[in-house]
């Protein structure tokens, strides 16, 4: 019998940047991280099975991302950016031929068969990346989580109405494309705040008593979501199930250790409200061995064997030829890519994976001789993008693991419903950004955005309360171009590129443009409102605006304005 799960979750997650832009910055983002992640993982999925293994991966696909890869307009630039993906390589034999670079020759060789494979894989799956990964899901191989629709940062909205509408309308892109509900839910950045008193982070009014973030997310259906690990450390025990659910005081924790309290080794009910013991479970990430993997000192996608993400041959679109070789070396000391030393490497990377996580669900089982878990919770797109090997890595986790009797590989809600949790905790606000608060979100390079956001946010709530939407169609019809562009300028994306000196300048100009968008349809939904001919008279600039918005913005085709309701 296992004495304890895996519990493998992959967070996959791009902006909003269809019809906004190629490169650097725009539609590239999503053709990298389809060819690069998604269809390499679930190539993966399917060696698995043919190997008689059964893959266990949860993987949250944002509805944003879900909406961009099901859009006919993906599907027609990625089968152009493959193409061109593979005239590259070929570009590249020829001319390495030249150099009578024979090495680089077949280097080269490799890319174009890359590249073809996953034209003909596209092919194969009828250019439906979604789908596919919900078929793997109706197999039960793996779990999809929704998100919020678009990865809004909850914790900071200014009115609980827009955290319900974030929630709401990403349940609905999800079941839409996927065709079922998910249980399972992926918090923007790992971001929480429990329910109570609240003050925003800029000179705005606060609010005396707003709902936690667990009953918001648990009123739509939702059954468990992740956190950083410290939210799980710096908890505090409310209620045990022993036969019936009984209240306890903070000091229980600490009083009966064995329990597992304070562990990220198994999940806990959420309360904030103190009326009782929950119904939304959250899952700690597990640092100890998540770090086995994102350090950048003794995390495996460093080691010198693998491929060089950073350096690449020619300009724009360039490919990748050079190892790591050694994580001081400058890009012009990289040695060239033997990919036949990769394989020893990741065998031997993913072996001690697997004993790491058997050796932290051993130490928890003597500890407490409990079914224990282990969250591994990673950005999706590490695994193929960042580090090319990734997802041969994550394959030979899984046929490990497999046929170790020890443990068991699981999604989080098959651990659920194997393990109900019996503890029930509140928690402090947090995210897993830096010093696990909201400073990355939050501080003086985009308090601005947040003035505006909030300012946004008030306005449309008036409108949704004041205007005979539901009455005149017309003004009905502004009003949920209007909401789309609110849930796109409420993107986390946008703070944390700025914050992060990343595409600055592609950062600003698209939350800009959300807001000046979401302007002009609230001045024209009042001027409707006013005068219900008003559409026939729109000036040339207005008529502009609009189809802009109409152009370029073509995600959550089904706006319901009830999302806001409370």
């Amino acid at each position: 019998m296992a004495i304890g799960s895996l519990c493998l979750v992959l967070h996959g997650h791009l902006p909003y940047v269809l019809r906004h832009g190629v490169w650097p910055h725009g539609e590239d983002w999503l053709y990298e991280a389809a060819a690069e992640t998604y269809l390499p993982i679930l190539a993966i999925l399917d060696e698995c099975n043919y190997l008689n293994a059964e893959p266990r991966v949860t993987i949250g696909l944002t509805p944003v991302l879900l909406e961009q890869l099901s859009h006919e307009d993906f599907k027609k630039g990625f089968e152009r950016y493959l193409a061109d993906r593979i005239e590259r390589a070929r570009s590249d034999h020829a001319e390495f031929q030249k150099w009578g670079n024979l090495h680089m020759v077949y280097l080269a060789e490799r890319w174009i068969a890359f590249f073809e494979g996953l034209s003909k894989q596209f092919a194969e799956i009828n250019r439906d990346i979604p789908k596919a990964y919900a078929e793997r899901a109706q197999r039960g191989w793996i779990e999809i989580l929704t998100s919020a629709a678009t990865h809004g940062y909850l914790p900071l909205l200014y009115e609980d109405s827009c955290i319900r509408a974030q929630v709401r309308a990403g349940m609905a892109s999800s079941q839409r494309i996927l065709g079922f509900k998910p249980t399972g839910m992926w918090l923007p950045e790992c971001a929480y705040r429990p329910g109570g008193p609240w003050n925003p982070p800029i000179g705005w009014g606060g609010k005396a008593n707003r709902i936690g973030i667990e009953h918001l997310v648990g009123d739509e259906g939702i059954t468990h979501f992740f956190l950083e690990q410290h939210l799980i450390r710096d908890s505090r025990s409310e209620w045990v199930k022993e036969g019936e659910w009984r209240r306890v005081g903070w000091e229980e924790a600490r009083k009966y250790p064995g329990r597992g309290w304070y562990s990220v080794n198994e999940p806990f009910l959420v309360d904030s409200s103190g009326l009782g013991p929950g119904k939304v479970a959250a899952f700690g990430r597990d640092g100890a061995v998540c770090e086995q993997v994102w350090s950048g000192s003794i995390g495996y996608p460093a080691d010198g064997a693998y491929l060089e993400f950073h350096k690449k041959h020619g300009e724009r679109r360039g490919l990748r030829y050079w190892k790591i070789t050694s994580a001081k070396s400058d890009l012009g000391a990289k040695d060239l890519y033997y990919p036949d030393d990769v394989k020893p490497r990741l065998f031997e990377h993913a072996q001690h994976f697997c004993r790491f996580v058997k050796q932290r669900l051993w130490d928890y089982h003597h500890k407490t001789g409990r079914h224990g878990a282990v969250m591994a919770s990673f950005d999706a797109e590490l695994f193929g993008h960042w580090w090319f090997e990734g997802p041969q890595f994550l394959r030979d986790v899984m046929l490990t693991l497999n046929a170790d009797p020890d443990v068991d590989l699981q999604t989080t809600q098959g651990y659920l419903d194997d393990h109900p949790p019996d503890k029930t905790v509140s928690l402090p606000e947090g995210s897993w950004g830096d010093k696990g608060d909201h400073r990355v979100w939050a501080n003086d390079k985009v308090n601005w955005m947040w003035d505006i956001e909030y300012r946004c946010e008030t306005i449309f709530g008036k409108m949704t309360l004041t205007l005979p939407w539901q009455k005149d169609p017309q003004v009905a019809e502004l009003l949920h171009r209007a909401g789309r562009e609110l849930l796109l300028l409420q993107a986390s994306d946008w703070p944390f590129v700025i914050t992060r000196g990343q595409a600055v300048d592609y950062g600003i100009k698209r939350f800009m443009l959300h807001v000046a968008r979401f302007e002009t349809l609230i001045d024209l939904c009042e001027k409707l409102a006013r005068d219900s001919s008003y559409l026939g008279r729109l000036n040339e600039i207005e008529r502009h605006e609009v189809d802009d918005a109409t152009l370029h913005d073509v995600i959550f085709p089904e706006i319901d304005l009830d999302w806001w309701k409370m």
